[in-house]
């Protein structure tokens, strides 16, 4: 049971740190706008143990992702409310992807590609669909007083889908072809 723990926290660690990395690095993330907002692969790592782990895995990963950008200074906080829903909020509950967790495991060990692809396609829109609401939030926080001439909620709304739907679509494909060509490694088997 502890060695069950430790490896919990080793996995969430280090794929934070992997989330980290991938947003990191200029060459595997593409910055939309100068606020904020960009088309990465960096989420992947928190879906990984989202599906591996479950909801307790992936809501850990995703806090301690949205901490380690703001402790790294990566981080773009205008306001206490729009930081906190920007960054605490949105990347936590990219965790939720783990209520899946069980289905793609079971599908995956089944062999059902197209059952683990629908479960994992859920997956990362739930937690996707959460981190959207959140930054769609932070930004009628943020925007409130930044435009003229459009409302404040189609201008967040507008913002945040053009690199949430990207990102949802690219996560989506490069989690199910981790999980089809890898998946004993994937499994959650401790």
């Amino acid at each position: 049971m502890r060695s069950k723990k430790i490896l919990f926290l080793v996995e969430v660690s280090i794929f934070t740190a992997l989330a980290l990395v991938l947003d990191l690095a200029p060459f595997l993330s593409f910055k939309i706008w100068a606020q904020g907002g960009s088309i990465s692969l960096a989420m992947i790592p928190i879906f990984i143990v989202a599906f591996r782990w479950g909801i307790k895995g992936g809501l850990l990963s995703g806090f301690l992702w949205g901490v380690l950008q703001v402790a790294v200074g990566t981080a773009y906080i205008l306001t206490p409310v729009q930081g906190f829903l920007d960054y605490v909020i949105a990347f936590t509950v990219l965790g939720f992807a783990g209520l899946f967790a069980k289905k793609v495991q079971v599908a995956v060990k089944d062999g059902a590609t197209k059952e683990y692809l629908t479960y994992i396609m859920l997956g990362v829109l739930v937690g996707t669909g959460l981190r959207f609401i959140s930054h769609y939030f932070a930004g009628v926080v943020f925007f409130e007083s930044a435009i003229e001439g459009q409302t404040v909620w189609m201008y967040s709304l507008l913002y945040n889908i053009s690199y949430m739907v990207p990102s949802f679509i690219i996560c989506t494909i490069a989690v199910f072809f981790l999980f089809h060509k890898q998946p004993k490694t994937m499994l959650n088997t401790a």
